[in-house]
């Protein structure tokens, strides 16, 4: 694994596990990376250490306005470090890729990430009303 700052080459959305599911409405592993890879069209990284299970989309840096999901999917930058595992890792224990990089530079567009996020808000939200 592999310790990089966040901020000037790519920057992180931090998904809570409940989340990501309710945005690509599958749970089951292989489904849920094949569902991102489709709506994401970029790099992921899965954590089932931290928080209950944690999605990490490596996005473009940010020269546009404030992220609007703070409070649900913090963006994470500068002054922030991330470990990236392997890339050959696909498969738990540990942070693995649920989404490898397709070619170098290769990251989730901003838009991409925050309408899944949008997204997976409004399925959670139903199902809290009902």
């Amino acid at each position: 694994m592999a310790l990089l700052p966040l901020g000037s080459r790519f920057v992180a959305a931090r998904l809570p596990e409940a989340l990501a599911y309710a945005a690509v409405l599958a749970a089951e592993p292989e489904e849920v990376a094949e569902r991102l890879e489709q709506r994401l069209q970029g790099p992921v990284i899965f954590d089932g250490r931290t928080m209950g299970g944690t999605y990490y989309a490596l996005m473009e840096p940010r020269d546009r306005p404030a992220w609007k999901h703070q409070d649900v999917a913090p963006l994470l930058g500068r002054g922030t470090y991330l470990g990236l595992p392997k890339l050959t890792r696909r498969e738990p224990p540990g942070m693995y890729w649920v989404v490898p990089p397709r070619f170098t530079g290769d990251l989730c567009t901003p838009e991409h990430v925050a309408a899944l996020i949008a997204h997976g808000r409004e399925r959670l939200a139903r199902e809290l009303e009902q």
